[in-house]
């Protein structure tokens, strides 16, 4: 038989176990070209003029080339020990190792450069489905047009050749390092098998649980109060990701031995064919895995969390707008406002239209201010906040009560305001002491005079217009009205938002439409979704293909168990029972581990990005699961087909 029969013959044998290989190889390479075809692709200048987009693309790009070498290099790393012991049979019928290199380079180079091409045909095809996602994301309005870019192919060419070489020189160190001997016994070495739970692996497993609930629970008061310095809270943050890490790499290193010990403790070791299967097998494999499952725990918690808070962002964009601007155009120039009007009385547009006074006065709220955090910049027996009447706001208030408004859930966190207690107003030569009756959630003005999110004061009309009489000018802005103009027919809100941007009115003065804000938000968090999406895709598909093959070599190793169990008379169905806890655990450990991560790091800081945190992590931590889930079904399957073949 010559070296092109053999290479065909060793291609057919080994195809049904590289083919979830070749699948994770094309799509990483359609995934790679889609996304650097954005870069180059005449649409994206729709993007790129607003927020840097062809920036963010290729940073994410460089991200997703460590993503796909990791994960070809690591799976190339399984394969080759999976296949030890054919390559020292090669050795034993007279081939030289450099000729067992030459073959192995000529059968890889067939799958890869094969799935290679097939990646750049599907990345290619599904490149304008990839920029109509981003477009709709990102609000643009725009065509995306199918466009094949020369620069994306060199690129993705490039940098697989680059990959392929370093696959072919581990292969070639790993080949030149091995002995005869040596190989027969790689796959048997390369799981770690103990007998025997040590009281020094209970410690361990004991400390990790620990080191996770510690990092949890500071997570949890990482915002709260808890904290007086600034040093401190970054102090909390490197202790969490400390902890957590390391409490994750214990736990797989100890803590599912100890627990599963204590399962098979408590059923005196009469075990039944199932839980031997499962239970068993989990004890004493994870542990040796333990480095790779919790960097894929690490850097799935990383994604969802990620992924989360771009969502939150997101899907918080209308309610961030509204708060920024309350009404559909606001505006602090009365001539701006009054030109705007005119422009919509010529177009037809119903609208209606309220003018507010402000003025801007320095208040002591020391009385209701919890805030314990030091380094702050504000002092509170000075804050300056702005202040309107009950008239203007639609309330009815006595003399001496005061309510607060609109202020932003990021600052409630940070400074903190108590529900009741005494204010006082500070005029220019006189004080005004007022009941402070609570905080309501509604911003009245926009974020021009609340300074991004301070609160609004408001008072009874005669105190309103006695701080107007004695006003402090040192603290007052340019502008003392804020107009608010509301669309009637909202359907007619893009055609005003035309008006408002061809009259440029936003250009000198802070005057805004709430449209145009939503629709920025939308931009930029849009964009950070859709890369922190695409990571997040490459990375589930990579580390659920990493998984698999482990699963895959745990099966091949363990189908002499399953024809013993089969000739003692266990039915298919018994071992199979078996195989789904063991598939449920393998899986489920870290999928839920580092849902468990993500969740304790989106609630430690969620309001930092949005106003709905809910729903947007919900709907992430749903998805990614039901897409990880695939690969332990496919893990099921492929192990039921072993123990077809093991009798």
């Amino acid at each position: 038989m010559n070296v092109n029969q053999l290479i065909i013959k060793n291609l057919k044998k080994n195809i049904k176990n590289y083919y979830l290989y070749i699948f994770a190889l094309i799509f990483s390479v359609a995934l790679y070209f889609a996304f650097v075809t954005l870069q180059y692709d005449p649409s994206m200048d729709a993007v790129k003029g607003s927020i840097k987009g062809g920036a963010a693309i290729r940073a994410a790009s460089v991200l997703l080339i460590a993503i796909v070498t990791i994960f070809l290099l690591y799976a190339n790393n399984i394969f080759i020990k999976r296949r030890s012991k054919e390559i020292g049979l090669f050795q034993l019928i007279g081939m030289t190792k450099n000729k067992i290199f030459r073959l192995l380079t000529a059968e890889n180079f067939l799958l890869y450069f094969g799935s290679l091409v097939l990646g750049i045909f599907a990345g290619f095809a599904a490149s304008k489905l990839v920029m109509m996602i981003l477009f709709k994301i990102t609000g643009v309005d725009d065509v995306a047009k199918l466009h094949f870019s020369a620069q994306a192919f060199m690129q993705t060419l490039i940098v697989f050749i680059v990959i392929y070489l370093l696959i072919m020189l581990m292969n070639y160190l790993f080949i030149k390092r091995q002995s005869i001997l040596s190989l027969f016994r790689v796959l048997s070495s390369a799981e770690e098998k103990v007998k025997k739970m040590s009281f020094f692996e209970m410690a361990i497993g004991i400390l990790g649980i620990i080191m996770i609930a510690a990092g949890y629970y500071v997570s949890s008061k990482l915002f709260g109060g808890d904290f007086k310095s600034m040093m401190a809270l970054y102090g909390a943050m490197l202790f969490i990701l400390g902890s957590v890490i390391l409490g994750t790499y214990l736990f797989y290193k100890g803590s599912v031995s100890f627990i599963f010990h204590l399962i098979r403790k408590k059923k005196d070791g009469y075990l039944k064919v199932g839980e031997v299967l499962s239970l068993s097998s989990i004890m004493f494999r994870m542990k040796s895995n333990a480095l790779l499952l919790t960097i894929i725990t690490t850097v799935s918690a990383l994604a969802i969390g990620l992924l989360s808070l771009s969502y939150i962002s997101y899907y918080s964009a209308e309610k961030t707008a509204q708060n920024q601007v309350p009404a559909d155009f606001s505006f602090t120039e009365s001539k701006d406002a009054a030109q705007f009007k005119k422009a919509l009385d010529s177009a037809q547009i119903a609208y209606e239209a309220e003018s507010i006074d402000i003025v801007m006065a320095e208040v002591d709220i020391s009385d209701i201010f919890s805030a314990k955090l030091e380094g702050l910049n504000y002092d509170p027996s000075k804050m300056t906040l702005p202040v309107i009447s009950e008239k203007a706001a639609g309330k009815e208030l006595s003399k001496d009560e005061t309510i607060f408004t609109g202020y932003s859930d990021l600052l409630q966190k940070f400074m903190p305001l108590d529900d009741r207690g005494t204010v006082t107003l500070l005029g220019k030569t006189t004080t005004i002491p007022q009941t402070y009756l609570g905080m309501e959630k509604d911003s009245p003005v926009s974020w021009y005079f609340t300074s991004g999110g301070m609160p609004t004061a408001i008072v009874d009309d005669s105190v309103f217009k006695q701080l107007k009489k004695d006003m402090n000018p040192n603290v007052q802005l340019p502008a003392s009205t804020y107009t608010a103009v509301e669309i009637s027919d909202q359907e007619e809100v893009k055609e005003a938002n035309t008006i408002f941007t061809s009259l440029k009115l936003g250009e000198n003065a802070p005057n805004d439409s709430q449209l145009e804000v939503l629709n920025s938000q939308k931009r930029n968090m849009g964009m950070a979704m859709f890369i922190v999406g695409f990571l997040g895709l490459s990375f589930l598909v990579t580390s659920g293909c990493i998984l698999y093959f482990k699963q895959m070599g745990e099966s091949e190793e363990e189908k002499p168990n399953y024809t013993i169990l089969r000739k003692l008379g266990f039915t298919q169905g018994d071992l199979l029972k078996g195989i789904q806890a063991k598939q449920l655990f393998n899986f489920g450990i870290p999928l839920v581990i580092g849902l468990l991560h993500s969740y304790f790091a989106v609630q430690s800081g969620w309001f930092l990005f949005g106003a709905e945190v809910w729903t947007p992590m919900i709907i992430v931590m749903v998805l990614y699961t039901v897409l990880y889930s695939i690969f332990g079904v496919l893990s099921v399957l492929y192990s039921k087909k072993v123990i077809k073949e093991a009798l």
